[in-house]
């Protein structure tokens, strides 16, 4: 297996995003924060959310398409529905993944978490093949990162997100995380900030 190289997982298929920036000197990353989404909302595949993350985006290609191309956004990791794995920041730096956002008393998540999102739609459930990907992705995460928890975006900004939302399994997810150390906390409670 090839090594991490500047915080670019091996495992992940690599496509440069401008959304990113430094992280603050000295920051510990500790927690990850799952996401879920699909372009246009409710279809999986093709390459809108890619170009949504290099700011791509076409604004005609579909009505949704408007408001978010002129966004600048993109989160470290996205896992399509068939556990494949496509990574947009070096986990080095921050992704402008999690907005304005606050978990354990702290502001700021980006400066701090890793962003993952899931092909999928708040709400629905996902992907037996993103469950095991995800799993191996946190592993391989944990023994890089001093990582401690998991949250959902709907957790560190329940204000404004409501994804991964209810079709998310967390339990499966602990279970799939306790098969193999290390073992991270996934978080279930909808406002544990």
């Amino acid at each position: 297996m090839r090594r991490w190289h500047e915080g670019w997982w091996p495992g992940a298929l690599r496509i440069d995003s401008p959304n990113e920036g430094p992280r603050p000197p000295s920051e510990r990353i500790t927690l990850v924060v799952l996401h879920s989404i699909s372009l246009p909302p409710g279809r999986y595949g093709g390459d809108a959310v890619q170009r949504l993350f290099t700011n791509r985006l076409d604004p005609a290609a579909h009505e949704s398409f408007a408001a978010l191309a002129v966004l600048r956004v993109s989160a470290h990791f996205f896992i399509r529905r068939d556990g494949r794995v496509e990574q947009y920041v070096s986990c080095d730096r921050r992704a402008w993944h999690a907005g304005a956002s606050r978990w354990r008393g702290r502001d700021n998540c980006n400066d701090w978490s890793i962003g993952i999102e899931l092909e999928g739609l708040e709400g629905r459930r996902f992907a037996a093949a993103q469950y095991a990907a995800l799993a191996r992705l946190l592993r391989a995460l944990a023994l890089r990162y001093p990582l401690q928890e998991v949250a959902g975006h709907e957790h560190v900004a329940p204000q404004r997100k409501r994804d991964p939302g209810p079709g998310f399994d967390w339990a499966l997810l602990a279970r799939l995380l306790r098969r193999r150390r290390p073992v991270l906390v996934p978080q279930a409670l909808p406002h544990a900030a």
